[in-house]
């Protein structure tokens, strides 16, 4: 493990809501990461998605680098712009 893992881990271990709190912002982050490669994947700007969704470029980048908070339906709406499917799963 490298220095920032175990600064994590002992942290984490020793407080509960910084445990919280950094384990719900790693998802939302890794969330906005998976939005932001399917829209590259795709060959589509952040500008030219903003336009097909009838919305700023900042929304789009807000989506991408701050995805704890967006409706499903907008979800929906980003992931048939790319051609992609939407699928939730609770595992």
């Amino acid at each position: 493990m490298n220095d920032l893992s175990n600064y994590i881990a002992k942290r984490k271990a020793s407080d509960a809501e910084f445990a919280l709190d950094y384990d719900e912002g790693y998802q939302a982050l890794k969330f906005g990461a998976l939005l932001k490669a399917a829209r590259k994947e795709t060959g589509i700007t952040q500008e030219a998605l903003a336009d097909m969704l009838h919305t700023q470029k900042s929304a789009i980048s807000r989506i991408e680098n701050h995805s704890d908070d967006v409706k499903l339906s907008t979800l929906e709406r980003f992931a048939s712009a790319l051609g992609k499917k939407l699928e939730i799963r609770l595992v």
